[in-house]
């Protein structure tokens, strides 16, 4: 396409279709580009994919980057679609603002506005003061759900918190003897796997710790391993449990006890002791999701009983509520609840999902929502 061929108005079928495939390119990066976004870059000419790219990971270049290089000096006098505004600042790499105007490329697609303050505008603004025509906002909805997780993070610096669980029909974890093995079938087993993968790191508590002995690993061939977070208030755990097999990052874990000779073991294993203050003789939630934002987990998966469970809702910590149900039905006052603690006294006080999806996998029903904040 030449510099004088009229540009195509956003919003046809041809933006959209370039927009999706930056969108499923920068779907590759999902779980490997913490503490940056997911970001998918498509550049097109005479109506053609000339190159493509997308964003692999931290410190590593841009997707912008790696579609201009391949498609070269082809690049001149095409069109850029990009899932997320190129960014206009100096970070771990330079600015793809820049990248983008030295290619001469004509037309910048872009489907959502980056909300950090550091670009926030400036680099579609840039583009437009070199002369490139810009669009913005043609699929954005798509691109906030795919970085929903990173779009928290960047406004709260928190992380994006998953809750998951999985209960019989009657809403039980455990039988009134502990048992847990299995609740949920092979199929939904590998959908947590999944989702262990695409997360930064997966939390889990001492009663879960003591009770199953979890690795809290992805394993899926070729999967990536989060980072594993244990909160143990009263230092319960062993620094041998598989929890605390060595990685990298190293497995962390949170107490409130600040004892150098009990932490010593947990420090020579190579965890990662994060001292909180306590709450009622517990961890403090507050802190310790800062803690982890900090520490640029943008994304956090919980896997945890139910009283855990109950006082990170009862906290406002949960972004989202993924839960497997099984068609079994477990009954009895001592078997365990899947949401413990004293619970809501009215209806109008339950938290309540939005955005509700449904999925079989094998006889298990997953059920996945938003909550809605109180």
């Amino acid at each position: 396409m030449s510099q004088q061929t009229a540009a195509i108005p956003v919003g046809t079928s041809d933006d959209r279709r370039f927009l999706r495939r930056a969108l499923a390119l920068a779907r590759r990066g999902l779980g490997r580009t913490a503490p940056n976004p997911m970001v998918g870059a498509v550049v097109v000419q005479d109506g053609e994919i000339i190159g493509e790219g997308f964003h692999p990971g931290a410190g590593q270049p841009h997707a912008e980057v790696f579609a201009l290089r391949a498609a070269g000096e082809n690049a001149r006098g095409a069109t850029l679609y990009v899932s997320l505004e190129p960014c206009s600042h100096y970070g771990r790499t330079p600015p793809c603002a820049d990248a983008v105007i030295r290619a001469g490329i004509r037309r910048v697609v872009a489907a959502s506005q980056d909300p950090n303050t550091l670009v926030a505008g400036r680099g579609l603004e840039k583009l437009r003061a070199a002369g490139l025509a810009v669009d913005c906002g043609l699929l954005g909805a798509e691109e906030e759900r795919l970085n929903e997780a990173w779009r928290h993070w960047i406004a709260t610096r928190r992380p994006f918190v998953t809750l998951k669980l999985a209960a019989s029909l009657d809403g039980k974890l455990a039988t009134r003897t502990g048992d847990t093995r299995w609740i949920s079938g092979d199929a939904a087993r590998r959908d947590v796997h999944r989702l262990r993968s695409a997360s930064d790191a997966v939390l889990t508590t001492a009663a879960t710790t003591l009770a199953d002995n979890p690795a809290l690993t992805a394993r899926l061939p070729g999967a990536r391993q989060p980072r594993r977070v244990v909160v143990d208030a009263q230092l319960r755990t062993r620094p041998e449990q598989q929890v605390y097999a060595p990685g990298t990052p190293p497995p962390l874990l949170a107490t409130t006890i600040d004892d150098p000779a009990r932490l010593a073991p947990f420090r020579a294993h190579g965890v990662e002791v994060l001292v909180l203050p306590a709450r009622n003789g517990h961890v403090d939630l507050p802190a310790l999701l800062a803690a982890l934002g900090e520490r640029e987990i943008v994304s956090l998966l919980v896997e945890s009983g139910g009283t855990f469970a109950a006082a990170m809702l009862d906290a406002g910590g949960v972004q989202k509520l993924r839960m497997y149900l099984a068609p079994l039905l477990i009954g009895g006052a001592g078997a365990v609840p899947a949401i413990g603690g004293a619970g809501v006294a009215l209806l109008a006080d339950a938290p309540r999902l939005h955005d509700v999806t449904w999925k079989r996998f094998g006889d298990d029903l997953r059920v996945e929502g938003y909550l809605t904040a109180r």
